[in-house]
């Protein structure tokens, strides 16, 4: 089942969708271990949501994109309005078995369009830049049970989100110059007979290009990072949450070909995360998002510009999923947020906390307030997570 909600039928159609429960909720916060796993991808340099799934059924689409709109030609449409950009071959599987679900026209709380501030919203969990000096993610390990509460960082540092007072683990490349094809292969034969140094060794070898885009080594990067991450998690006495960042999102220039490589290699990550976890893949909720979206117009490099509204994304075997939630603003000039970008009307900060309620089965206020402690009082959306 799809759901695209008009502005006026937001609140009060989609029944099982969107329940008006508050933030006080009934759900008992969650105090037992479960085999619950959660991921958050960050899509750094404001992804397209119109490139990623495009309301092709919306009038004005065709000719506010212009070149860009080529790419769903003959795209899977996942319903009357939407269709998923052909690269996700995986993740449109994830849809038809209802394991993927699709917010559009969300944004955080920022309005601006700097990647540095809008990230920092985005991980802070604040309503402006630098107000807060941990992140949502690590504040979640504080209210989720004790034994689930086990996080790693795939990136370079310890991304904001994951900091604060809750010890988390990273796990980064060497920062040292790139070695020869020669000298890896002498270590890795060297390491070859001792197991805890030739796994070692393995791991860093799948994270040697963590920073890059996702077009690193022609995807490969990116489903190595997906199933170094599934590794980590799937393990019993491992660990149960993962931030992973990726970059490389900043289309300004020739975008159809470089958004496209963006999400083949998302797609790959998926893939190998859902693989890699094997059957844990049943207790695992992904949420993939940016700091902010791009301009409706293709600018005069055939790119786009930084904007507001996009995609989030939430993935995985226990997301109660098969639907798209859109209230939808329109791509009619007199819709467009500033007269540029697509209107935000959905908060990604009530997605998140949304989400995270229900996956973990924790009362809702206290996700809310801990999470996002600047959120005003609304009702968060039930039914992101299944039973």
């Amino acid at each position: 089942m799809t759901a695209l909600l008009t502005r006026r039928s937001f609140v009060t159609a989609a029944g099982t969708l969107v329940l008006a429960s508050g933030l006080g909720g009934t759900m008992a916060f969650a105090q037992a271990p479960t085999e619950r796993r959660f991921v958050f991808i960050i899509q750094r340099g404001a992804a397209d949501g119109l490139g990623t799934l495009a309301p092709v059924g919306d009038p004005a689409f065709v000719s506010q994109r212009g070149v860009l709109a080529q790419d769903f030609d003959d795209a899977p449409k996942l319903d009357g309005m939407f269709a998923l950009h052909p690269a996700m071959t995986q993740i449109a599987g994830l849809y038809a078995a209802k394991e993927a679900l699709f917010f559009h026209a969300v944004a955080s709380p920022y309005r601006d369009r700097s990647h540095f501030d809008g990230q920092n919203i985005l991980e802070t969990g604040g309503t402006s830049a630098y107000q807060f000096k941990d992140g949502w993610l690590n504040r979640m390990l504080s209210i989720i049970p004790g034994d689930d509460a086990k996080a790693i960082a795939l990136a370079a540092t310890v991304p904001m989100a994951l900091r604060g007072p809750v010890e988390v683990a990273s796990y980064a490349p060497s920062s040292l110059p790139d070695a020869s094809d020669d000298l890896m292969a002498r270590v890795s034969a060297m390491y070859q007979g001792d197991p805890k140094l030739h796994e070692a060794w393995e791991q860093a070898i799948a994270t040697r290009m963590l920073t890059g885009d996702m077009t690193g080594d022609k995807g490969r990067n990116a489903i190595a990072i997906g199933t170094l991450a599934a590794k980590m998690l799937a393990a019993d006495t491992g660990s149960r949450v993962a931030m992973i960042e990726t970059g490389g999102w900043d289309t300004h220039a020739g975008q159809r070909g470089r958004l496209a490589g963006q999400l083949r290699g998302l797609d790959g990550m998926i893939g190998a995360l859902k693989v890699g976890l094997g059957p844990q893949w049943a207790n695992t909720m992904v949420v993939v998002a940016t700091e902010f979206g791009r301009t409706v117009k293709v600018n005069g490099t055939q790119g786009t510009d930084h904007g507001t509204g996009s995609v989030a994304m939430l993935l995985g075997g226990a997301v109660n999923g098969g639907r798209i939630v859109a209230d939808w603003p329109g791509l009619s000039d007199a819709a467009l947020y500033e007269g540029r970008d697509l209107k935000p009307t959905t908060d990604l900060d009530r997605v998140i906390a949304s989400a995270i309620a229900g996956h973990y089965r924790i009362d809702g206020a206290k996700a809310a307030t801990t999470l996002f402690p600047e959120m005003q009082r609304v009702a968060l959306i039930e039914g992101l997570a299944r039973a």
